[in-house]
């Protein structure tokens, strides 16, 4: 293990421990992040009244905007601001503060579930609540906790895309755990992948020459048995150390 690997800032939620609140990261995130992407990793408090973003962007390499229980505020993209909790409003107001600090200063800022939602209503985009009208988006809510990642389908690949062009393929099987999506795209981003009711399932873009790449799917999950979910945090490892995401040859 290298002393100079780079440095991954990964945003915490607000979560209940006991009677307590606490800044927690699920730790499969932080593990596949850790192993795949061969970096070191810090947590970003959610605490926006504390700190801010611009204290510790400059210090990272790249952000990870992990899943999570809570949704986005609905107000942040137009809507009423009741639907669908539990909302977690420290974390949204750091969000949008890393995903600024990261596009203004060119870091690489990659996205899992919540992550892909939260960087599409920061770039001006807006969310469905209503994901599943056409099809099962997410397994009946009376399974056992890890059979909601048994729950899978296949996504179309955009052609060309980062995506299709690193492994080598335009379809994928993916485990689908979400009731929320995308409804309209922010600014600046590029779908990679759709499910086969058309929700966007994978997002790219760029700013000041470093990538975005967010996932609704949750490649951490199965991240050392699968090698297609490894390959999104190798993706992230060479976005960290400024190399292309897929070289030109590839």
């Amino acid at each position: 293990m290298s002393d100079s690997r780079p440095v991954l800032g990964i945003i915490c939620c607000t979560r209940q421990v006991g009677v307590e609140p606490a800044q927690s990261v699920i730790n499969r995130y932080v593990r596949a992040a850790m192993r795949h992407a061969d970096c070191a990793a810090l947590l970003v408090p959610a605490l926006p009244d504390l700190m801010s973003a611009r204290e510790v962007i400059g210090r990272l390499d790249g952000v990870l905007l992990t899943g999570s229980p809570s949704n986005v505020q609905p107000r942040l993209y137009g809507e009423d601001e009741d639907g669908d909790p539990p909302h977690d409003p420290g974390r949204d107001a750091m969000m949008q503060a890393l995903v600024a600090g990261a596009l203004g200063l060119g870091k690489p800022l990659f996205g899992i579930c919540r992550g892909l939602q939260e960087i599409n209503v920061a770039l001006g985009g807006r969310l469905t609540r209503q994901a599943g009208a056409a099809m099962a988006h997410h397994a009946p809510d009376d399974v056992a906790f890890a059979a909601m990642f048994d729950h899978r389908h296949d996504v179309a690949l955009a052609p060309g895309g980062i995506l299709a062009r690193a492994h080598g393929a335009l379809a994928l099987n993916v485990n689908s755990v979400h009731y929320q999506g995308i409804a309209e795209l922010g600014a600046g981003l590029a779908v990679e992948a759709r499910a086969p009711d058309g929700m966007v399932e994978a997002v790219s873009g760029s700013a000041n020459g470093a990538p975005v790449l967010a996932v609704q799917w949750h490649p951490e999950w199965d991240a050392d048995a699968n090698a297609a979910s490894a390959q999104f945090f190798q993706l992230l490892g060479r976005a960290l150390r400024g190399q292309p995401l897929v070289p030109e040859s590839d």
